[in-house]
């Protein structure tokens, strides 16, 4: 007769949460992260004021209770502007990093299981992309179709597919030396299950620390091509085009450039903090050799 054994609850992943509470870099990240995301849903039901409405008789209005932040040179929302801003960075983060991360994993996983003249052609590829960064990218498809969010979208998220192909080949050769990879070989599993089963799963920790990484880089590159004038179209609010727009008028009222670039610079850092913290979580070996 079976007897009732009572499984052990697993530790490992309470222990790790605790880990993550105590880490200060991951807390601060996670924190600043959350309120840019809070930031982006909020504006998805509700801002202070319209932020498509011109009332020039309201332009560059200081700080009040009315308008908290001020209004810009068309009389608009600082508040509203900032708010819808970090939807289109946070838009334009998702579709380029997810693009260069399932693409860039699947081409390194093609690169390290096949091994030979597929891993040269892919590597060699993955160089001649690095290249083109995403400024000059975004630059050669304007020229081409013309500028707005889906070319920045695009050259962003060209830019990121070599990172995750390198970062995932280097990952799963690592893994794919393991015994017990060796061992399923053995076991008579073929190449694609042990792929799918063994190595996706382990190397998945360091794509989602280099995936916060690249996310930080994209919303800088957003802010980066927007102000260029390559990126988000008026009328649609955007961080960069708000620093472009307050450019000229730095002397008379800075603080037009002073908000948006607080709200870049603090997203950046909530998602490296974000990443820094995950990645001494994730592999606790990295923080004992610190």
């Amino acid at each position: 007769m079976a007897k009732n054994v009572l499984k052990p609850m697993p530790a490992a992943s309470s222990e790790r949460w605790s880990s993550a509470l105590r880490h200060p870099s991951f807390v601060i990240g996670a924190l600043l992260t959350l309120a840019l995301l809070l930031s982006a849903l909020l504006s998805l039901f509700w801002t202070p004021w319209p932020v498509y409405e011109v009332e020039l008789a309201l332009k560059l209005q200081t700080p009040s209770l009315a308008h908290w932040l001020g209004t810009d040179p068309l009389g608009r929302d600082v508040v509203s502007l900032l708010l819808v801003g970090s939807r289109n960075s946070i838009a334009v983060g998702v579709i380029a990093v997810g693009m260069g991360l399932s693409m860039g994993t699947a081409l390194g996983l093609l690169a390290a299981t096949r091994g030979g003249w597929m891993d040269e052609v892919i590597m060699r590829l993955a160089d001649f992309t690095f290249a083109f960064p995403a400024i000059l990218s975004a630059i050669m498809l304007t020229a081409v179709f013309g500028a707005g969010i889906g070319n920045s979208i695009i050259a962003i998220g060209i830019f990121n597919i070599p990172t995750f192909a390198r970062i995932s080949r280097a990952s799963a050769k690592s893994i794919l030396a393991r015994e017990y990879v060796l061992a399923a070989r053995a076991c008579g599993k073929g190449r694609w299950r042990i792929t799918l089963e063994h190595v996706l799963p382990n190397i998945l920790p360091v794509l989602i620390v280099q995936a916060t990484i690249q996310f930080a880089i994209a919303i800088l590159a957003e802010a980066a091509l927007s102000y260029l004038g390559l990126g988000t179209q008026p009328p649609q609010p955007s961080w960069g085009r708000m620093l472009s727009e307050a450019q000229t008028l730095l002397f008379q009222a800075p603080r037009l450039a002073v908000f948006p670039g607080l709200a870049i610079a603090l997203a950046v850092m909530g998602l490296n903090l974000l990443g820094d913290g995950l990645r001494d979580i994730l592999d606790p070996r990295l923080s004992r050799r610190r």
